[in-house]
């Protein structure tokens, strides 16, 4: 018995209680169809005629998706909050309060049923304006309109390439009404906590992370455009501002470290030898190619501007200047290296400076240069005579040097020649001029000397003639290798210098040229001049939201 009562009394309130819920519904329904009756969503909300509507707005971010330096566009997911009162749809005042009074409570109302600012964004860039989903707005008992859209948008941002990869971008994001102008409607920043929020709102929990791009500023502002009137629709506006800084990580491993170590390879043909003309040649085009491959991956990556040029861009210029810059000392070297006496005259000013003074300071290991005043050291101080023959007044000729000259001829002359042809005649010949030099060798001096050759025979003239012939151009031939031996070794030294040079040039320049990118950091401050930080008071100044 006592069961059933008990099953009876819970029937009883949970009928109660779904009666109480759907006379709740109904009422919400009632109190929408009430709102909505001879309600014109095309006319502002205003009670008097010359009344202005305000308009609170405030954008939160919830992911900055990318942005397309080709197309110089950002890609961001937002969600704009936008607040306003309307009088119409007030149900805390008699007589809808005293019917629905006990609606305490938001309503949620069609946001296409009721009047909107019509707030867009301005410098969109693919032609949709209007918000990616028309959501629901809270309506508030005293007529307060609370209406939250998702959105995403493509706005137009102009990109600064002058320090690409090592760049930063200030992009804004254009806020105003495209039917009503300041004297209907009135765009504020909204406030919180007695707070005007003076900058991009960010969830930590809702934000995506970007790969790329690290935000460094986010402040939002109310400008007014003072060139225009109020009653022009370009008077006021909302901007909210997104100062980004690339993250160069990602190019400078796929793009600038095999550049400069590619670029560097162009260096190491001055490590072949001086007359390895065409293998530096063809080394130094092959790295001028892969360069030139680099600046076609720069150049679809950046935006088709003649404004600037972006630094990754100046630096292939650089390397490529100095590769052509390495062919052309290549050039210069083996002209110099394949240079002969016949055509082209070495000084010995040339020699001093280029085979002494260089190679010293340079630590090449290189026999120094001894000046030579253009005779044989074996002929100084040595004079002709009348028939040519140089004779030495103070002593007689040394007989190591006629062995050497006589050494020379017999190399210089065939085997059968010698063996056979005149042999004879020159056994005889060489008879008489022993007997007939054996009076100027008694005498020991070159008087005698000299009267004894006078009495030889003519076949003995010619024969020391030939022997003087043979040892002449014995002499010109050594001296002809040895210049020619002067000439590589100045195209080394030659080659040592531009090496210097170039390395030099090649890595100062490339320090040099990445450091600027390293020192070209957005400011600290969103607004030049402005001390403000345009961050929520609970930030400090160094937080970077990534």
């Amino acid at each position: 018995m006592d069961s059933g009562l008990w099953c009876r009394l819970s029937l009883f309130v949970r009928v109660l209680m779904i009666s109480a819920a759907a006379s709740a519904v109904n009422l919400e329904g009632e109190l929408f169809k009430d709102l909505m009756k001879g309600y014109n969503k095309n006319v502002r909300p205003v009670e008097k005629t010359g009344d202005i509507t305000k308009v609170s707005i405030k954008m939160t971010l919830t992911n900055l998706i990318s942005l397309n330096e080709k197309e110089e566009a950002l890609t961001t997911s937002v969600w704009i909050e936008m607040q306003w009162c309307d009088y119409r749809l007030r149900w805390d005042q008699p007589p809808r309060s005293t019917r629905f009074g006990n609606i305490t409570s938001q309503l949620r109302v069609p946001s296409k049923s009721i009047w909107l600012p019509d707030v867009i964004m301005e410098n969109n860039v693919d032609g949709q304006f209007e918000v990616a989903l028309y959501c629901n707005a809270l309506v508030s008992p005293d007529g307060c309109v609370y209406w939250l859209p998702p959105a995403i948008y493509r706005s137009a941002c102009a990109i600064t390439v002058n320090y690409f990869p090592f760049d930063w971008q200030n992009c804004t994001m254009v806020f105003r009404s495209w039917t009503y102008s300041a004297n209907e409607i009135e765009l504020v920043l909204k406030e919180e906590d007695n707070y005007t929020l003076e900058w991009v709102d960010i969830d930590p929990e809702a934000f995506t992370e970007n790969g790329e791009w690290v935000i460094r500023h986010r402040p939002a502002k109310k400008v007014i455009n003072s060139q225009f009137g109020k009653d022009e629709l370009e008077y006021q506006e909302v901007v909210f501002y997104l100062i980004i800084q690339r993250k160069p990580l990602f190019y400078i491993i796929n793009i600038i470290a095999p550049c400069v170590l590619f670029s560097s390879l162009g260096l190491l043909v001055y490590f072949l030898p001086a007359k390895a003309g065409g293998q530096k040649c063809t080394m130094s085009i092959a790295t001028l190619l892969g360069q030139t491959v680099f600046l076609f991956l720069i150049a679809k990556k950046v935006p088709e501007t003649s404004q600037a040029v972006p630094l990754i861009g100046k630096y292939l210029m650089f390397v490529m200047s100095v590769t052509t810059m390495v062919v052309i000392n290549c050039v210069v070297v083996l002209n110099i290296s394949l240079r002969t006496p016949n055509t082209h005259i070495l000084t010995d000013r040339v020699r001093k400076i280029l085979l002494n003074i260089l190679p010293r300071l340079l630590r090449m290991q290189m026999q120094p240069w001894t000046p030579n005043n253009g005779i044989s050291e074996t002929r100084t101080g040595e004079t002709p005579d009348k028939n040519g023959a140089f004779v030495d007044p103070c002593r007689r000729r040394s007989s190591m040097s006629l062995i050497t000259k006589a050494e020379e001829y017999v190399m210089k002359t065939a085997r059968s020649e010698l063996m056979f042809a005149r042999l004879r005649e020159r056994n005889r010949l060489i008879k008489s001029a022993l007997e007939n030099l054996y009076d100027g060798l008694e005498g020991a001096t070159a008087y005698h000397l000299s009267a004894s050759l006078a009495r030889a025979s003519p076949e003995l003239k010619q024969c020391v003639a030939s022997c003087k012939h043979i040892a002449e151009t014995t002499r010109q031939h050594n001296d002809f290798q040895n210049e020619n031996e002067e000439w590589f070794l100045i195209a080394r030294v030659v080659d040592r210098i531009c090496f210097i040079v170039m390395a030099l040039v090649f890595f100062l320049s490339t320090v040099g040229i990445f450091l600027m990118g390293h020192f070209n950091q957005p400011p600290s401050s969103p607004f030049p001049g402005d001390p403000k930080k345009y961050l929520p008071p609970l930030i400090t100044n160094t937080t970077n939201i990534v």
